[in-house]
């Protein structure tokens, strides 16, 4: 590739995040003659990934392994043909960051839902009660993925006033340790003008349930109406899914956004290390504990317990917190053999702690 060439790409690319760090690591399939480019929507197969030379639709075939975590998603950047029918992707950069979940698959796969981003915008509707289990979920993939979570609060115009919005924000902000959370509106604009200076930088993703308000969001940063947006249920705010397959934007203001589908479920993938992110103070709690590998169930010298008895940490935290290790580490040892033998270990121990606990309590007689 020529300098003036090399230019011509940058300065097109630049504003879906090309740099030259991305520049080098494409040097190499350069010289083979492929051309450089992001993908901005997958199905089927198929991709859609602007180039210097526009947006081209290419098979995803060459690069597409039974590992469905090294599929080609809606983020990366591609090494493409610059022709042929069909056109192929021959190979995807490294991937600065990834978005992963479970499936809901007995096989316990996990999916790959965006990736080299930068932040994870969690979308929240105050137009129904605040399931703040299911923020703290979406925070652990976030944290996970190597992205900066930000909880967005939609649908602020809807809470009767600013003292109601304000008590909502702290709520969410004692479940997100670390992370901003912003109130919005898009009837009045409220809040907008703080959300396009965070997505302005680097990539961002939309994540949320159906009827959070994604997509109505992600036309207000555009300043226009490019994404379908369908009414919620007014009985309990929920609505269809309208983005079908994720697309990513350049915004006008700089920036690039990924509007995905509203998401059902949310399963935890290999997420041990964003689960201690979002119960940082438990963690740090856990480590003036009398014993390194304290439960926090029932051990003397609990710090945790101390902690929640003494009302400086939330109940319902230590059960969130309880909650998704276990189901990470159901979902880890589905996958890791040795991992699966040394939870059994640790039941039949635990089990022969129970039962000596229960007979020393019974007494000598039941023993005889």
């Amino acid at each position: 590739m020529t300098s003036s060439s090399a230019s011509f790409v940058f300065s097109a690319l630049a504003p879906y995040g090309w740099d030259d760090a991305w520049a080098d690591e494409f040097a190499p399939f350069a010289t083979e003659g492929l051309l450089p480019g992001r993908v901005i929507r997958v199905d089927r197969g198929q991709c859609d990934v602007v180039t210097a030379d526009g947006v081209l639709r290419a098979d995803t075939a060459f690069v597409t392994p039974h590992d469905p975590l090294r599929v080609v998603c809606t983020g990366d950047w591609v090494a493409v043909e610059p022709g042929g029918n069909p056109r192929y992707v021959r190979a995807y950069l490294p991937r600065r960051t990834a978005f992963v979940r479970s499936t809901s698959s007995k096989r316990s796969e996990g999916q790959i839902l965006a990736a080299n981003v930068d932040h994870s915008i969690v979308a929240v509707s105050l137009a129904v009660e605040l399931d703040l289990g299911r923020i703290e979920r979406f925070l652990a993939l976030a944290w996970e993925s190597g992205a900066q979570p930000v909880v967005v609060l939609t649908k602020a115009d809807l809470v009767p006033d600013a003292a109601t919005v304000a008590h909502l924000v702290q709520d969410v902000e004692t479940s997100a340790p670390g992370v901003p959370v912003v109130p919005v509106s898009s009837v009045d604009g409220a809040g907008l003008d703080v959300v396009a200076a965070i997505v302005g930088g680097g990539t961002s993703v939309l994540l949320g349930q159906s009827g959070a308000g994604k997509s109505t969001l992600a036309n207000a940063l555009l300043g226009e109406d490019v994404m379908a947006v369908q009414a919620a249920r007014d009985v309990d705010g929920k609505g269809r899914h309208t983005t079908t397959t994720r697309n990513l934007l350049a915004l006008p203001g700089g920036g690039v956004l990924i509007d995905t589908p509203g998401l059902r479920g949310v399963g935890l993938w290999d997420a041990e290390t964003g689960v201690g992110q979002v119960f940082s103070e438990i963690e740090e709690l856990a480590e003036r504990c009398r014993f390194h590998d304290c439960a926090h169930e029932a051990e003397p010298g609990c710090a945790v317990l101390a902690a929640v008895e003494g009302g400086d940490l939330p109940e319902r935290r230590l059960h969130s917190y309880r909650k998704l290790l276990r189901e990470n580490q159901r979902i880890v040892a589905k996958t890791d053999a040795r991992l699966r033998a040394e939870i059994r270990k640790d039941w039949k121990r635990k089990g022969a702690i129970g039962k000596a606990a229960m007979e020393a309590k019974r007494g000598p007689r039941w023993r005889s």
